[in-house]
């Protein structure tokens, strides 16, 4: 245990300090100031909390005069329209329409049977989801903000564009979902309401690598239309672009048209950058194969 130093040690301490007071003030005074010792303190003090308000250089403290533009990355609806394909977007003979959001195909209507599952209520519940939004034209959920839709006909085949601003947490959420449904949805049943039933496939389909993220989808519906045997081929990719999306769905009962899809999918992919950039794209693409 250390002892407290007596009382003539404590006496000399406090003398030597007042003593290396004096000698401050008295450097001070031969700088040529005229300022106490306290005089000198209180500068100190002054000095050290103008140096605490200073900031790191190249680190202003207040954003610069006037109002900040508006971000290049935030989709606007007149946006959303110019992003949509043209004509001139696609290769071929496909003509463009003007009821595109009022395209229902009946064969993607159907319950789908549970019992075709090993874990019944989550995958049949993610397969019904899939039917549901390919029918109703939103696969990616409701957009939060502006969107776009149009269409495209070549015989007996369609081609379908949404262009979309979403929630970002809830599109990353959508495509992590259309990744999983080709495991999950392999090969379902699904009955309609006359109880006629039809055979749904899902596989991975080939996306070009465009955009922030992308998911791509091949799916068949085996079952009747005019009371004749009929199958609906359908590609769907999906593609992030920043917090907006651009979905097309191609296909129809005349068969594949992958080809088109990824051709719609490039374009159309060029066209939502160069909208976000604050560009307008060409009315005539150069890029075409």
């Amino acid at each position: 245990m250390s002892r407290r130093p007596s009382h003539p040690v404590r006496l000399m301490a406090s003398a030597l300090a007042a003593g290396a007071l004096l000698t401050t003030a008295a450097c001070s005074d031969d700088g040529g100031g005229s300022g106490t010792a306290s005089d000198t303190a209180a500068q100190a003090r002054a000095a050290e909390q103008n140096a605490a308000r200073q900031t790191p250089s190249g680190s202003p403290t207040s954003s610069p005069t006037g109002s900040p533009s508006a971000s290049p990355s935030a989709l606007t609806e007149p946006g959303a329209k110019a992003a949509l394909l043209t004509e001139a977007d696609l290769e071929g003979d496909w003509n463009q329409v003007q009821d595109a959001d009022k395209w229902r195909d009946r064969l993607l209507v159907g319950e789908v049977d549970v019992s075709d599952f090993l874990t019944a209520k989550t995958d049949a519940a993610d397969c019904q989801k899939l039917l549901d939004g390919l029918y109703r034209d939103n696969l990616l959920g409701q957009p939060s903000g502006p969107s776009a839709l149009t269409g495209f006909e070549q015989g007996d085949s369609r081609l379908l564009e949404q262009v979309a601003a979403y929630d970002r947490a809830g599109l990353d959420a959508g495509l992590k979902w259309m990744d999983a449904l080709p495991q999950e949805c392999d090969q379902f049943t699904a009955t309609d309401e006359a109880g006629e039933k039809r055979t749904v496939q899902v596989t991975e389909a080939s996306v070009p690598e465009v955009g922030d993220a992308r998911e791509g989808l091949h799916v068949t519906v085996q079952g009747t239309a005019a009371d004749n045997p009929a199958t609906l081929t359908l590609d769907i990719v999906a593609v992030r672009v920043g917090t907006s999306a651009l979905t097309v769905t191609g296909g129809g009962l005349d068969g594949d048209e992958a080809a088109s899809v990824e051709q719609a999918v490039r374009q159309g992919t060029e066209r939502l950058k160069t909208v976000l950039d604050g560009g307008t794209p060409s009315p005539r693409p150069t890029n075409l194969d």
